[in-house]
C-alpha cells in the first residue's frame, strides 16, 4: 500500500508532498511521493491530507468507559473509592468486554494505535480479547488490589499474583507481539508490600513484561503512603522494586527533588495526564523538570470518568497549555516536544521497538487526517496544527501493524454500532451513586 500526503515522519521531519509505503506489517519507504510511486508503481494507492505516526496512550483505563461522566467535580480519592471502583466491581464479564471495546473503538477512531491500559481486578481477559479482536497495539495488565479496597475488589495477595501470571502466560506476546503484559498493582495505597515486591519478581521472571502503576497523583495519596511506610511514594516504590526502565508511573504530580533524582537515575518512565490532573484538581506535574533530567515522559488520557475523552489531540493541546500557564513561559513544552511525548516517548515507555515514528523498517502504525476544515485553514505549521488545532474527529484512516482498522472514518474490524448499542444498554443499568 502506498499512502500519500503531507507526511509528519517525526517531530523533526515533514515531507510536504510525501508518501509512506507499507508491505505486510512494516514501512518499507518514506519519502517524496513521486519517488515512492516510481519505486513502487504496483502498490495500492490512497491519499490523505496529513499522514502521521499513530499516537500512544501511555496511561488509559479502557474498562472505565461505561463510567464516562459519573463522578464529575470530585477529588481523587472520593472519585476513586466512592464512584469508580464500585462501578468496576459491579461489571460482569460481558459488561467489561463492552467497556473495553468502547475504549478501544474510541482510540482507533481518534488516532491512538498503541495504549498502556490499566484494566480492573476482575475479567481482565475480556479486555485482552477485545484488544486482540479490534487490532490495537497494547500493553495491558490486570489490576491487583490486596489492601484498602472496596467490596468486590479486595484480593488475596497470592491469588492476585497467580492470576497475573496466568494472564502473562496466555496473552504476553499474543497477536504476533502486538499484545504485551504489564504487572499492574493499582497504587501503593491499595497494595501490600508483598504484592508490590511480587510484581517485581514476576516482571523479572518473564522476558519483556513491564510494570505499570499510579504514583504521587494527589497530595492525600502521598500523605497516606508516607504515613504507612515512612517514605515518600517514589522512594517507597523504589525500595520495593517498582522503578526502572521497565516501569511506567502514571502522573507523578507531587514529587520532591530526591524523588526526581531517583526517577532519573533509574530510568523510570513517567506518564503525564494533564486533563485528568486538571479535572480532579490534583495539580500540575513538573514536566519541564523531568525532561531537563532526561526522564522519558509519555502522554496519557487516563480514564473516561476523569477526562472525559480519549482523544489524543485534545491531550496534546492540554499538555502544552497547562505547562505554559503553570510556568508563565510561552516557550514551555512546545509542539514538537509534545508530539514526541505522544508518539515515540510513549512507545518507549510501552516497550515497543520501532514504533512511534514513520521510518523505513519500522512498524506500520499510521494515521491519516483530513484538513479540509475551517479550523484547519490555514496551516502554517503542521506540528502546530496537530498539537493545537486537530481533533480526533479529523482522523480518517488508522493502520496498526499494517492492518487497516479505520478507513474513510469507518471502523473495519468491529461492528461499531453494535458496540455503542451494548454500551448504552449496560451504562443505563449502572449503579453509580455513592
Amino acid at each position: 500500500m502506498l499512502l500519500s500526503g503531507t507526511v509528519i515522519a517525526d517531530a523533526d521531519t515533514v515531507i510536504a508532498d510525501g508518501a509512506v509505503v507499507v508491505e505486510d506489517d512494516r514501512i518499507v519507504a518514506v519519502g517524496d511521493r513521486s519517488d515512492c510511486i516510481e519505486r513502487y508503481p504496483d502498490h495500492e494507492r490512497r491519499s490523505y491530507d496529513l499522514l502521521a505516526p499513530g499516537t500512544v496512550g501511555a496511561h488509559v483505563h479502557s474498562v472505565q468507559s461505561l463510567g464516562r461522566g459519573i463522578a464529575d467535580d470530585t477529588a481523587l480519592l472520593e472519585w476513586l473509592f466512592d464512584y469508580v471502583l464500585p462501578m468496576e466491581a459491579s461489571l460482569s464479564a460481558e459488561e467489561m468486554r463492552t467497556a473495553a471495546e468502547l475504549g478501544y473503538l474510541e482510540m482507533i477512531e481518534s488516532g491512538t494505535t498503541t495504549c498502556i491500559d490499566h484494566l480492573s481486578v476482575h475479567h481482565a481477559e475480556e479486555a485482552f480479547e477485545a484488544a486482540r479482536d479490534l487490532g490495537i497495539r497494547g500493553r495491558l495488565g490486570k489490576v491487583m488490589m490486596d489492601k484498602e479496597s472496596p467490596d468486590g475488589l479486595l484480593e488475596d495477595t497470592d491469588e492476585a499474583l497467580a492470576e497475573s501470571e496466568r494472564l502473562i502466560q496466555r496473552y504476553h506476546g499474543a497477536a504476533d507481539g502486538r499484545i504485551r503484559y504489564a504487572l499492574t498493582p493499582r497504587f501503593a495505597v491499595s497494595c501490600t508490600e508483598e504484592c508490590l515486591r511480587g510484581s517485581r519478581a514476576l516482571a523479572d521472571e518473564y522476558d519483556g513484561v513491564r510494570i505499570h502503576t499510579h504514583a504521587s497523583e494527589n497530595r492525600d495519596e502521598v500523605a497516606t503512603v508516607e504515613k504507612e511506610t515512612g517514605r515518600r511514594n517514589v522512594h517507597w516504590l523504589d525500595e520495593v522494586g517498582l522503578t526502572g526502565e521497565d516501569v511506567v508511573l502514571a502522573h507523578c504530580v507531587w514529587t520532591d527533588e530526591s524523588e526526581r533524582e531517583v526517577l532519573a537515575e533509574t530510568g523510570t518512565n513517567v506518564t503525564y495526564c494533564p486533563s485528568s490532573n486538571m479535572k480532579l484538581a490534583s495539580g500540575v506535574a513538573p514536566i519541564h523538570d523531568y525532561l531537563d533530567r532526561g526522564i522519558n515522559v509519555a502522554l496519557g488520557n487516563d480514564g473516561p470518568p476523569c477526562n472525559n475523552t480519549l482523544d489524543p489531540f485534545t491531550e496534546m493541546r492540554q499538555a502544552s497549555l497547562l505547562q505554559k500557564v503553570e510556568r508563565l513561559e510561552p516557550q514551555a513544552l512546545p509542539a514538537p516536544t509534545v508530539f514526541e511525548m505522544a508518539t515515540i516517548n510513549g512507545a518507549r515507555a510501552a516497550g515497543f521497538d520501532r514504533v512511534g515514528a514513520l521510518r523505513e523498517g519500522w512498524k506500520a502504525d499510521i494515521v491519516g487526517l483530513e484538513t479540509d476544515l475551517t479550523r484547519a485553514t490555514p496551516i502554517h505549521d503542521v506540528l502546530s496544527h496537530l498539537v493545537f488545532a486537530a481533533r480526533g474527529d479529523d482522523v480518517q484512516f488508522t493502520m496498526v501493524d499494517g492492518e487497516v482498522l479505520l478507513d474513510d472514518g469507518e471502523v473495519l474490524v468491529a461492528d461499531a454500532d453494535a458496540i455503542l448499542d451494548r454500551a448504552r444498554e449496560f451504562a443505563a443499568d449502572l449503579e453509580v451513586a455513592p
